[in-house]
């Protein structure tokens, strides 16, 4: 402000020059990554047996200056290990887990590829910023598709079958003996199609209004034997077709909406009497103070380039955002009219509710 005299904190400048160094280097390593993984790097050395430059561009097709740099900077993030004495590269097991094998529960390369879509989207987003209006999911780049389904799919495969739905009052007794489950919001459908494999004796109806994601879905249904059991079709939160479900869930989708209260009086409606609204959001704490913390930064950032601009862009647009905290998801389910929620268990990035009229 205008005639502050203050003065900066050079051990606190210090202290946060160094943490941007640091940020700038986990943005570069970032890209790098989506490079690797494009590539099939990571999964060429997924084996952990130690290569030098010239073995891995014999074994890649891809030159040696560039797989040297490449190599080199992985290195340095500490991503691939270095053997100074053989000057060699490899993988070892944990790097595996998270950077070449897709069902890891700790897989990671989907979260750079939503990463990714954050910079190159960024111009929309900033256009949003001044005029105020949203951006849809749907006019995001294609990697954010692949890498959201990518980012969720390990979370799904550690949780979804062994805890969440367990934690639901009589649904996993229901799916086993034979339900109707309705997967609203469901992308590419990896946990519609989780789901299926799981429980074979049940019918799942996923839907999602971005048409591309459909055909993904449904090719991928194809893919693990399921189709016979599974049926993707776009449709909108709003306007899925009711079944009387036995149990409608919405994974990380809610404060993506527009009308989230819509799309809950719209689950109740299509719900089996005795039914369960099954939501998974991402975890977050009421209050913003609790959320200043690594989790928080990360989905706050996705709030502001993705989720918020998706919710303003359509009607009614309200904007939960990434981190709405359970009072306030718990008012949306009662403005509904469902007279009965909880929080059924969580994990450290996600949140799971049942709601019940």
């Amino acid at each position: 402000m205008e005639g502050d005299t203050r003065g900066p904190d050079i051990k606190k400048l210090n202290a946060l020059v160094e943490r941007l160094v640091g940020d700038v280097g986990a943005a570069v390593s970032g890209a790098l990554v989506v490079l690797g993984d494009d590539l099939g790097l990571f999964k060429a050395l997924a084996d952990g047996e130690p290569r030098d430059v010239a073995r891995l561009a014999k074994e890649t097709g891809l030159k040696e200056r560039y797989l040297r740099e490449w190599l080199s900077a992985m290195a340095a993030a500490d991503y691939i290990t270095y053997d100074e004495g053989t000057d060699r590269f490899h993988l070892t097991p944990e790097q595996a887990m998270v950077f070449a094998q897709e069902d890891s529960p700790a897989f990671f390369a989907g979260a750079f590829q939503v990463t990714q879509s954050m910079w190159m989207d960024e111009p929309k987003i900033a256009e949003a910023f001044r005029n105020g209006q949203g951006v849809g999911w749907h006019e995001h780049s294609a990697c954010l598709f692949r890498g959201t389904e990518r980012f969720f799919r390990p979370g799904y495969n550690t949780h979804l079958i062994s805890s969440w739905i367990p934690a639901l009052d009589g649904v996993e007794a229901k799916l086993i003996a034979g339900a109707k489950v309705a997967d609203v919001g469901c992308g590419h459908g990896a946990s519609t199609i989780l789901m299926a494999q799981a429980y074979p004796a049940s019918r799942f109806f996923g839907f999602d209004y971005h048409a591309p994601s459909i055909e993904r879905a449904r090719a991928t249904a194809e893919e693990a034997g399921v189709a016979d059991r599974v049926t993707f079709q776009q449709g909108t939160a709003a306007e899925f077709a009711p079944q009387g479900y036995d149990m409608v869930a919405m994974f990380d989708c809610l404060h993506d909406m527009g009308d989230p209260v819509g799309a809950g009086r719209h689950v109740k409606e299509t719900l089996a009497p005795g039914g369960t609204w099954l939501i998974v959001e991402p975890f977050a704490h009421d209050n913003l103070k609790d959320n200043l913390n690594p989790i928080g930064r990360v989905y706050y950032g996705a709030s502001t380039m993705i989720c918020t601009p998706a919710s303003l862009s359509q009607e009614v647009g309200l904007g939960l955002g990434a981190q709405a905290g359970e009072i306030r998801l718990r008012k949306v389910a009662l403005d509904a009219g469902f007279s009965h929620f909880r929080r059924a268990t969580e994990t450290p990035f996600n949140m799971v509710f049942e709601a019940r009229a």
